[in-house]
């Protein structure tokens, strides 16, 4: 009913309800509400994806409690044959709470890259990084400059500078994030 006056379901948590310990868990602070299509695509538009899910929003609720409270994007679910939006999942962001969040990942200095140059070939290994900071410090984007890396130079998870309190979430911040390939010729045969 509401999908079809124009508003899209959405539900927004505290992150503890997602903890697969039940034990874990901490008591939620659940909302289910509507938003506007118009605002969300105007929302999307404006922050492009893959930014919406790493981006703070200042939300007023209407007819409840909870009015002006920041709150982290959380997951878009669409429909899969015509893309539209079906509901929308938040997060609660208060200032000082620790959340999980996955941060975009965005190269820049492609142009200027010696080892694309010289013939390679660039590879993204990973797209997103999860980390656990405090809202207030959540980047809507990490950047990462490739434009000094030569054939076979990469740059790994710990080589990324992000602000003091935000923890990386991986077992092994060794693993790479991108790297420049070389573009391997096979020998003609002998004639």
């Amino acid at each position: 009913r509401d999908r079809a006056q124009g508003r899209i379901p959405a539900v927004v948590f505290s992150q503890g309800l997602l903890e697969k310990n039940p034990s874990n868990r901490s008591p939620s602070r659940k909302q289910i509400l509507t938003t506007e299509r118009k605002q969300i695509r105007s929302i999307i538009k404006s922050v492009q994806l893959p930014f919406f899910c790493s981006t703070r929003f200042q939300l007023q609720i209407r007819a409840g409690s909870g009015s002006s409270v920041l709150l982290e994007s959380g997951t878009i679910h669409r429909d899969d044959e015509s893309g539209k939006i079906l509901n929308l999942v938040f997060v609660w962001a208060d200032e000082g709470t620790e959340l999980k969040v996955d941060v975009p990942v965005v190269f820049k200095g492609l142009e200027d890259c010696p080892g694309l140059k010289k013939g390679g070939y660039f590879k993204v290994i990973r797209s997103s990084l999860k980390f656990q900071c405090p809202a207030e410090h959540i980047p809507q984007k990490i950047e990462v400059d490739v434009s000094k890396l030569d054939i076979d130079d990469r740059v790994l998870m710990h080589d990324i500078e992000v602000h003091p309190s935000m923890k990386l979430l991986s077992k092994n911040e060794s693993m790479p994030i991108c790297k420049i390939a070389p573009t391997y010729i096979e020998n003609p045969e002998p004639i």
